[in-house]
């Protein structure tokens, strides 16, 4: 398996072309338009800069892998000689369930095609598909090249072959593939977001602030960066989508999102991505700034 094509150049999309070429493997990157694979293909480089600045790779390591990257605004030429097809999209499932019917229509027979979704059905998204036993879910954590984890999601017909194959790549990559079943949320979502959407609601109800909140979740529980932070990091609309998924998974009310989460994120206050969310990132892509709407 060296060919890989990855489905959107987004933040996680760019990210899993990224890991993929590093690793020696030719992969084709595709976009709708040639701006976001633009953008894309920039993120990657400016990435690779930086890891030449540490001395983690050298100059001819960030030049083969950029090399190994070719992008497509065409789906069907993009797959067209791909063992593994990996789906980056937006976590929209009409969306995925779209892709995924072009993916089987268009890929020959023995590709594995596999989602990124943080939280959507892969027996669903494997519906869509002749082909359910060879879908799978692998869920890579932001930001991909850092990052260890990737959650391996066996729908309910995905095969053991194809899961046995996709664990063996993942620690091709350097990552720690770590097997779940298919519920909704998985593991990481099911266990983060709760604790967020919590966050969010001693935030709404007036316990604390948004500083103090994450300050105690970071001094109090060794916590890297606080949740709010995170959620911001994460973007917000994700978050939301995430959340509604498992509400309408389980039915139960612990997932439902709080009302201050779902006003943010109509308003448009998504977080880093749009320069605001729990904190203000006009001036700097760090949390030091709580957003004014915050502000006591």
């Amino acid at each position: 398996m060296k060919n890989v094509a990855v489905i959107g150049a987004g933040t996680m999309g760019n990210g899993i072309a990224h890991t993929f070429a590093q690793s020696g493997f030719k992969v084709q990157l595709i976009d709708i338009s040639d701006a976001s694979l633009k953008r894309g293909m920039d993120t990657i480089s400016k990435n690779l800069d930086r890891m030449v600045a540490k001395d983690k790779i050298t100059e001819a390591d960030k030049a083969n892998t950029l090399a190994n990257i070719t992008t497509f605004t065409n789906i069907e030429e993009g797959v067209e000689y791909a063992s593994l097809v990996v789906e980056a999209a937006t976590e929209n499932i009409d969306l995925k369930l779209k892709i995924f019917k072009q993916l089987d229509e268009a890929c020959p027979e023995d590709t594995i095609l596999a989602s990124n979704t943080s939280s959507i059905s892969i027996t669903q998204i494997a519906a869509a598909t002749s082909r359910p036993e060879m879908v799978i879910g692998m869920h890579f954590m932001n930001p991909v090249p850092i990052m260890k984890l990737v959650e391996i999601i066996r729908g309910y017909n995905t095969s053991n072959e194809v899961t046995s194959t996709i664990m063996d790549l993942s620690k091709q990559l350097g990552k720690v593939p770590t097997e779940v079943n298919d519920y909704p949320g998985f593991v990481a979502n099911r266990i983060l977001m709760p604790m967020l959407n919590e966050a969010i609601e001693t935030l709404y109800n007036g316990v604390a602030g948004v500083e103090e909140i994450d300050t105690v979740m970071k001094l109090g529980m060794a916590h890297p960066m606080g949740p709010l932070q995170l959620a911001d990091f994460i973007g917000l609309d994700i978050c939301l989508s995430i959340l509604n998924v498992m509400y309408d998974g389980f039915k139960n009310p612990k997932y439902a999102p709080c009302p201050l989460l779902v006003n943010m994120v109509m308003a448009g206050k998504l977080g880093v991505k749009s320069g605001e969310g729990f904190y203000d990132y006009s001036e700097s892509r760090k949390a030091e700034k709580v957003s004014s709407q915050f502000l006591k």
